[in-house]
């Protein structure tokens, strides 16, 4: 795609595509946010959307820049669904923990997404609301500005981080997902003893934990972490 975009006025297709629909910039992200979970990172190309929205690729151009441009806006897309229906409850802690599990949650029901849009910086509606958000939970329960900002990192960056690696755990073919599980069985289980203790002892309880998310109890050990700092600050 070009770097040439339609001014906002011109935007809006007055005629409908060939299935009866109007574009617009919300239905692209839909789109597109389909055609990836479905078909794969590979899926995003202004040809297979054209072909999805029965419109000609072209239109495309008229709401994004690029396909980064695109990327950004599914990346922002994906924290605007994680907050919707959020209402803070003023227990910082308990309102920082629901914003990561609905982040991670949200991020696991589009992995495919995930796995391009995690690591990006937006700058956008969705992302700004994200942030101003969350510091200001921080700065409400009494954490000094540049505490807060350094736990905000450490938050959102765990929150992200966690979420782009469950979801390339789930955007796995399912019978490799499969394969990496029964590792914890067919090869962890069966060590010996004499030469690995430690894997030996706990070998069941690992056959069992790692078939879920590590994200909650690192999340709650973020947390325990900074209720420590806040209390030692008085």
């Amino acid at each position: 795609m070009n770097e040439r975009v339609t001014p906002e006025p011109q935007r809006r297709r007055r005629r409908p595509t060939k299935q009866g629909i109007v574009l617009s910039q919300q239905l692209i992200i839909d789109t597109a946010l389909r055609l990836v979970g479905q078909q794969g990172a590979g899926a995003l190309t202004v040809r297979r959307l054209g072909i999805s929205l029965g419109a000609d690729p072209s239109a495309v151009y008229r709401y994004f820049r690029s396909t980064d441009d695109l990327l950004l806006a599914i990346a922002d897309e994906l924290i605007g669904r994680a907050q919707q229906g959020w209402q803070p409850t003023g227990d910082w802690r308990a309102d920082l923990r629901a914003i990561g599990l609905r982040i991670h949650a949200n991020y696991q029901a589009h992995p495919q997404a995930a796995m391009l849009a995690a690591h990006r910086t937006t700058g956008r509606t969705h992302e700004i609301a994200a942030v101003e958000a969350i510091l200001g939970i921080l700065r409400t329960a009494g954490f000094p500005g540049p505490e807060a900002v350094r736990i905000y990192h450490a938050f959102v960056d765990q929150s992200l981080g966690f979420a782009a690696l469950d979801a390339a755990a789930l955007a796995l073919p399912a019978a490799a997902r499969t394969a990496d599980l029964q590792v914890w069985q067919a090869s962890y289980a069966r060590l010996d003893a004499a030469t690995h203790p430690h894997i030996t002892a706990t070998a069941h309880l690992l056959a069992t934990d790692m078939r879920r998310s590590g994200y909650p109890y690192a999340l709650d050990l973020l947390l325990d972490a900074a209720e420590a700092r806040l209390r030692a600050a008085g």
